[in-house]
């Protein structure tokens, strides 16, 4: 095995690594919300602890997370391939963590001051307790900003360095910290919604602290310098330079997310929470197919790309919307028969009660009607940057973002938590039909053939969806009848796997005698996988 071979080898088994860590942590992710849901349900708890943590973790996604991919890593790596004195190298380095570290501060500062302000954008005729309550999470919360964006940091590091695994695992980490901090700190504080932020700050220390050893392990380490170093310092303020560009895009995208939360809070009580539960469980499921088949996916076309083997690279990006029509459009028709029984499955405890699921159930029907086309969107994407092609996705995420917030003013009023979820799948849509539409400019890339076999496939699977769902329409409130008396796992979840047993052989068969071609893909891979081995 040559050096190119083996190099390739070790990324796609880091790749296989870090789905898994990702996949355990969505997992995590959807116990999270399970607890949350345990002791505040939709209450006005649920929603202060909501609109608390969006605030700062707003700021994480648009100053950490973004900034750091765009700006550091490309950066740090040109220190490493220009062979750089390590002396300037990690003179870089310290000037990035002190200009993370001292700007997240300031923000954080001048956030804890004006908070009852940025909260007060959120409520409409709320209680004073019900907001200051929230000023209080908020508080607790806002320093989650500076631990989060020095992991980032440390994470983006070890990323330039092909070391994935210590970063894949620290959401994990800080789920666990959530979960288990609000179970050992709700008596012994005044509410679990306080516990929860406790646990969402001791989570974010624990991400940094734990990447800290393997960063020092690489040869590398992290110090503060002095700010006259810092801003002055050429790799810092080319990162600065490429930060700012990354702030102004990621500002449309989280302005989106502000405004849907706004809206929400304004239209009633337990609306904010019950659009997050819904979501966290849509993105369990875009986490286990979607992101997983984009990921593994933008290499494969990025080398087909560099290489002009435009064929197989037109195959590969419709045969991967295709696998996303087979995954997505099925799983859209279980839910929208099955989601109660999901929901309380889930979720439903002591404070999550009938009413809570069925405030998440109205929500999450919209939201899982959009399941495929938010699916399409990151495996589309990806055709765009393995041509190095970021201005037409950017541009159709930014109109479709703006659609969603007109969307999400004009629903919230008529249906309030429906409405905001509805808003949110129609800018899918409108996302999706402009990346097929911008695959034009792409001369490469035949759209054309993409787009039609793509839609005719979608049309094939809805068929056989809307087949395959007959028989579980009638035989699922059987189930839940039958078993309902057994308490919530089993009586909600025997009926589900009954049903899920149902529709999948339903669906398999007819797969069979259509002769499906993916069908038959997925089982030569498994095939060959099989003899490999």
């Amino acid at each position: 095995m040559n050096s190119i071979e083996k190099k390739d080898k070790n990324i796609v088994k880091s790749g296989i690594k870090l789905s898994f860590l990702t996949l355990l942590s969505r997992i995590l992710g959807v116990i999270r919300e399970a607890t949350k849901a345990h002791f505040l349900g939709t209450s006005a708890f649920a929603d202060a602890f909501g609109i608390a943590f969006l605030i700062p973790n707003l700021l994480r996604r648009l100053f950490a997370e973004n900034s750091i991919s765009v700006a550091f890593i490309p950066t740090f790596r040109g220190y490493l391939e220009d062979n750089n004195e390590k002396k300037e190298t990690q003179q870089f380095i310290n000037s990035t963590f002190t200009l993370i570290s001292f700007l997240t501060t300031v923000v954080v500062i001048c956030g804890i001051f004006i908070t009852p302000l940025i909260v007060r954008i959120f409520y409409h005729n709320a209680s004073d307790i019900q907001i200051s309550e929230t000023v209080i999470l908020t508080r607790i919360m806002f320093p989650y900003l500076i631990v989060i964006s020095i992991a980032a940091l440390f994470q983006g590091l070890l990323n330039t360095l092909n070391i994935f695994s210590p970063s894949g695992f620290t959401p994990i980490l800080f789920n666990l910290s959530v979960i288990f901090g609000t179970f050992l700190l709700s008596k012994k504080m005044a509410n679990p919604a306080r516990a929860m932020s406790v646990g969402v700050i001791i989570g974010g220390c624990i991400q940094a602290l734990f990447q800290l050893p393997f960063v020092l392990k690489t040869g590398w380490h992290v110090s503060f310098t002095s700010l006259k170093k810092t801003f002055t310092n050429p790799g810092t303020k080319k990162v600065i330079a490429l930060i700012v560009p990354t702030i102004i895009g990621m500002a449309t995208y989280q302005l989106n997310d502000l405004v849907s939360t706004a809206l929400a809070g304004r239209a009633g009580e337990g609306v904010v929470s019950s659009l997050q539960y819904s979501l966290r469980l849509q993105e369990l499921i875009l986490g286990i197919f979607a992101v997983s088949i984009g990921t593994v996916i933008l290499p494969d076309l990025t080398g087909l790309a560099k290489k002009e083997k435009w064929n197989e690279y037109n195959d590969m990006l419709t045969n991967a919307v295709k696998i996303i029509s087979l995954v997505c459009i099925p799983i859209t028709f279980y839910s929208l028969i099955t989601g109660k029984e999901i929901i309380s499955l889930v979720f439903k405890s002591r404070a999550f009660d009938d009413n809570s699921v069925n405030m998440t159930l109205g929500v999450f029907i919209y939201h899982i009607a959009g399941l495929f086309f938010i699916a399409a969107n990151r495996i589309i994407s990806p055709a765009f940057y393995a041509q190095g092609n970021t201005k037409l996705p950017t541009l159709a995420g930014i109109i479709s973002f703006g659609l969603n917030i007109v969307f999400a003013v004009i629903f919230a009023i008529f249906m309030k938590g429906p409405g905001i979820a509805l808003a949110l799948s129609l800018s899918s849509v409108v996302n999706t039909i402009l990346l097929f539409v911008f695959l034009k400019k792409l001369k490469t890339t035949d759209s054309k053939s993409i787009a039609v076999k793509s839609l005719l496939y979608c049309l094939k699977m809805i068929l056989l969806s809307v087949t395959a769902s007959v028989p579980i329409y009638f035989l699922h409130p059987l189930f839940v009848k039958k078993f309902i008396h057994l308490g919530r796992f089993a009586g909600n979840g025997i009926p589900l796997l009954l049903s899920c047993a149902v529709f999948a052989v339903c669906g398999i068969i007819l797969l069979l005698i259509t002769k499906d071609e993916i069908l038959f893909i997925i089982i030569n891979k498994f095939l060959k996988k099989g003899k490999n081995k």
